[in-house]
């Protein structure tokens, strides 16, 4: 009986929490971005409702609207240049396969057939069919990766009606929480006895205060991988670094990805296409940046939150 009972209990309890993760948290995640934006700019409104005598609900609407144009007005110039890149790289990925990968390819296959000729005539006929597959292979894939890209983006394209209803439901519910900020929070504090409102306050300030300093650590580094790279890439003769930079260095902050994700394959790009001095010089870069970012990761992030760096 008492297996039934609490088996039936958190059945209960996965069930409501798939329930939310699955139907009614993507629902509320304007409203919640929204209550995150009106908490980031609750210290912004009060200064300025020091400084300027106006009402705290029109300074409340004018902080938002500001803050979102801000935002709007940067996501949509860098979200314009990558998309516009990153088609025409796709568009032109086929045209890179035939002229600069293909070419690679034949010329590493012709020296695998001339080993295996000078060892054994009969193995060749093998290897010119496997070749021949080979390549065949390669190009079905890069025409299908171009494909599929291109079909993701325009499927981007097409769900944008819906992400500007969920962008005006988030500018409308941050207003309004922006405006209330007081009552609503004042409201949720008065339903907790004082004991667990010390517990939530507590946890709430020691959340905040350690996600800022991750935030803040990791854009220190993030800023110094962009520095670095600017400047490597500026001294090996790469064209647009300063924007190559900006890019990789904003992937490099993503979890497992890192530096890697960009360097690698621009690296093995440039060997395929014959290029071994740029190959060199663009792995040179990715070691440095690798190990400046592995020495001062630990430190950096150790030192805001009063950790050991080995820790």
């Amino acid at each position: 009986k008492a297996f039934l009972v609490n088996f039936a209990y958190f059945a209960v309890i996965i069930a409501v929490a798939v329930l939310l993760v699955g139907g009614v948290i993507p629902m509320a995640t304007p409203f919640v971005i929204g209550f995150f934006v009106a908490y980031i700019l609750q210290r912004p409104v009060r200064f300025v409702e020091r400084k300027v005598p106006l009402p705290h609900k029109l300074i409340a609407l004018l902080m938002v609207l500001v803050f979102y144009a801000t935002v709007g007005v940067l996501i949509t110039l860098l979200g314009v240049r990558i998309v516009s890149a990153g088609i025409g790289f796709l568009s032109s990925l086929p045209h890179i396969y035939e002229v600069h990968i293909l070419p690679a390819l034949m010329s590493i296959l012709l020296a695998i057939e001339e080993l295996f000729l000078e060892m054994d005539a009969s193995v060749v006929t093998i290897m010119n069919d496997i070749g021949t597959e080979f390549i065949k292979l390669v190009g079905q894939m890069v025409s299908g990766i171009s494909a599929k890209a291109l079909a993701l983006v325009y499927g981007i394209s097409a769900a944008l009606p819906g992400m500007f209803i969920e962008m005006v439901l988030m500018i409308i519910s941050s207003v309004f929480i922006t405006m209330d900020w007081d009552t609503l929070i004042g409201f949720c504090m008065r339903q907790m006895n004082d004991k667990t409102k010390e517990v939530f306050i507590q946890i709430k300030e020691y959340i905040v205060g350690t996600l800022w300093v991750c935030i803040r650590s990791y854009a220190l580094i993030m800023s110094i991988t962009f520095v670095e790279l600017s400047i490597l890439l500026t001294l090996i003769g790469v064209n647009h670094s300063v924007l190559i930079a900006f890019g990789t260095a904003c992937f490099d902050i993503l979890p497992v990805l890192g530096t890697g994700g960009i360097m690698g394959p621009w690296v093995l790009i440039e060997l395929l296409q014959g290029d071994l001095f740029m190959a060199l010089k663009l792995f040179g870069v990715y070691v440095t940046v690798t190990v400046v970012r592995n020495i001062i990761e630990p430190k950096i992030v150790g030192g805001q939150l009063g950790l050991h760096p080995v820790v």
